[in-house]
């Protein structure tokens, strides 16, 4: 059988490639051919997808950040490839891998991604596109579309941070409508969070009652508050105490509708999302990924 590896050659460190013979050996030695294909272009990878017959490929196995595996989950969705993921986590943040306790050493890495045993997981669908693991919108949500990506690699999820605390001062808030199986918000906010996963941006405690397989979205609406409550209620956030918040309301839904008076852009797992109105929408079960057996 076949395994397509798609790797990202500028995620993290930049060093995935050095280990690639020692992939290519270990897939080899359980007999399974690896297809290496070098991410560089999406069009092309996509025209390339197209020339493939997925019937004999056993898994794809996706080495990068949230941004690459969503880029690639999106890809799969509009093709119609129903093929198991397995994940090499070598991006910033890897809040998707995290989910599943993928290992950050290769030897672990390589020991999941051998292994037979599959995890069923949700989707997210906004509009036309998929998340894996977080959509938002409002202020603060695209930092890591704006981080220099040089000081992204060389600092990680801390470059995240540094870029968070240097744009509060610039924090305002936007009206918005969220509407969430039934419950209507309508009001002044900063920003909304839809969870698929856990953790987004190396806050591992931001979505604590998340179920990645439970036909569910969780919804974090961050609230007007007053500037000086805002240090406290990052630390109750990074602490995961921030659902008991007065400035936050965490409620779980299958469908959610937003809309804002001024025209502004989504994020879907740090990548570039469709502008509002949205509507989002859980996918149940739409994707395997390769896990170890418990």
């Amino acid at each position: 059988m076949n395994v397509l590896l798609l790797y990202n050659p500028r995620s993290g460190t930049r060093s995935f490639a050095t280990h690639l013979d020692l992939i290519i050996d270990r897939f080899q030695s359980k007999g399974l051919h690896v297809i290496p294909y070098r991410m560089n272009d999406m069009q092309l990878l996509e025209a390339y997808m197209q020339t493939l017959d997925f019937s004999t490929f056993k898994k794809i196995v996706i080495s990068g950040g949230d941004g690459t595996v969503h880029q690639v989950v999106n890809l799969m969705m509009r093709l119609g490839i129903d093929c198991p993921i397995a994940l090499f986590p070598s991006g910033t943040a890897n809040d998707f891998a995290q989910y599943f306790e993928i290992p950050r050493d290769i030897e672990g890495m390589i020991e999941v991604a051998l292994s037979e045993e599959t995890m069923k997981c949700d989707l997210g669908k906004v509009n036309e596109q998929y998340f894996i693991n977080v959509a938002s919108f409002g202020n603060l949500v695209d930092i890591s579309q704006r981080v220099n990506e040089q000081f992204k690699n060389v600092l990680g999820v801390l470059a995240y941070y540094i870029k968070g605390i240097e744009e509060i001062p610039k924090l305002r808030t936007l009206h918005a409508r969220i509407e969430a199986d039934g419950v209507v918000i309508d009001e002044p906010i900063f920003f909304v969070l839809v969870m698929n996963g856990k953790s987004a941006g190396g806050f591992r405690k931001l979505a604590p009652y998340s179920d990645i397989s439970d036909g569910m979205m969780d919804v974090l609406v961050f609230k007007k508050c007053p500037v000086l409550e805002l240090m406290p209620l990052i630390i109750q956030v990074w602490n995961g105490e921030h659902p008991k918040s007065d400035y936050i309301q965490y409620m779980q839904a299958k469908n959610i509708n937003v809309s804002t008076p001024e025209p502004i852009t989504s994020d879907l797992d740090g990548e570039t999302g469709p502008e509002l109105p949205l509507h989002i929408e859980v996918i149940p079960g739409a994707l395997k990924v390769t896990v170890l057996k418990k």
